[in-house]
């Protein structure tokens, strides 16, 4: 073989090494590790991660063929969550999806290099997740669950329902950013709408349960329901806490109303996880999380539970059911 026709062989040869190996990879199992705050059993975390693998399956990814996905439940405990995100990483996944700020807080302690996609985190910068939401510039980037403005709603959709209002409850978690940002907003327009606030952490549900019972002795009293897996854990204790001493009660999730709570107004989270689906099909095909801009809620739901309302001597204003996507009766 002549020497120019050597050189021209191996740099042909060499052009094609980077597109061979692309081809294997692409043809190859990738690997998919999904965290999510909440427990395996969470009926709207299975229809969240159902929507997910849709979209998924939508964009030429289907489980078992050529993606494995690798799901993680923390159930609500800090200490689990930690656990299950170093475990998640140790896997070397492709790209992980991370669900609330406490699931993408300890991913993102745990790996600095797999790219993260997150859903339904509150305030991406302000809990240092993302230096920007247009230009991220890390290994994370996703979809902001709201602007801390829409907490404030909440407490005035609160006083619309129940007009006799002086007094709320707010259930929060103060230990992360989202918690404290929600908080705020609500005391900053609590005293317009002429009511004083007692927070109570929901880390521990003997507490809540107590401070709800004892909240109740005195009239005119209601629950503003803030976001965090520990609200999410224990949807169903403080729905039939609401319930039980009569108390109008606002959260941030359709699912609470669905089970029996009075009114929500939030994110379709079941979108989120859709879109989320786009954003991995991306970084599987080579983008990087640092370039694609953290996005808002498209779909925002209020809910009422028409039945609940009875139960509490309410009469819905007709302006809420007018405006409401879901009346339940």
């Amino acid at each position: 073989m002549r020497r120019r026709e050597f050189i021209v062989l191996l740099g042909s040869s060499a052009a094609a090494w980077p597109f061979a190996t692309h081809a294997q990879q692409a043809g190859g199992m990738r690997r998919i590790g999904v965290l999510t705050g909440v427990s395996a059993d969470d009926s709207e975390n299975k229809a969240s991660h159902t929507a997910f693998e849709q979209a998924l399956q939508q964009l030429g990814w289907t489980q078992g063929r050529n993606v494995r996905i690798d799901y993680r439940f923390g159930g609500g405990d800090a200490a689990i969550i930690r656990r299950q995100a170093e475990e998640l990483v140790a896997l070397a996944p492709d790209v992980i999806v991370s669900t609330g700020s406490s699931s993408t807080g300890q991913i993102l302690r745990a790996t600095h290099t797999v790219p993260i996609v997150f859903v339904i985190v509150p305030d991406p910068v302000g809990s240092g997740f993302v230096d920007s939401l247009s230009q991220p510039g890390g290994n994370a980037t996703g979809f902001m669950q709201f602007e801390y403005g829409l907490s404030g709603k909440w407490l005035e959709l609160l006083k619309q329902i129940a007009p006799s209002l002086t007094r709320a409850m707010v259930l929060w978690d103060p230990a992360i950013t989202a918690g404290i940002g929600q908080y705020a907003i609500i005391q900053s327009v609590a005293t317009s709408a002429g009511v004083d606030l007692r927070p109570v952490n929901l880390s521990d549900a003997g507490e809540v349960e107590r401070a709800i019972t004892a909240f109740a002795r005195s009239p005119n009293g209601g629950l503003v329901v803030t976001s965090s897996a520990w609200s999410v854990v224990r949807r169903d204790l403080i729905i039939a806490l609401a319930a039980r001493h009569k108390l109008p009660a606002v959260y941030f999730q359709r699912a609470f109303v669905a089970n029996g709570g009075l009114i929500s107004y939030g994110a379709d989270f079941i979108d989120q996880h859709r879109r989320a689906a786009g954003y991995v099909d991306r970084i599987l095909k080579g983008e990087k999380p640092a370039d694609m801009p953290v996005q808002a809620p498209t779909k925002y739901q209020l809910v009422i539970n028409l039945k609940t309302a009875k139960a509490l001597g309410l009469d819905v204003p007709a302006h809420l059911q007018q405006i409401a996507d879901e009346v339940i009766e």
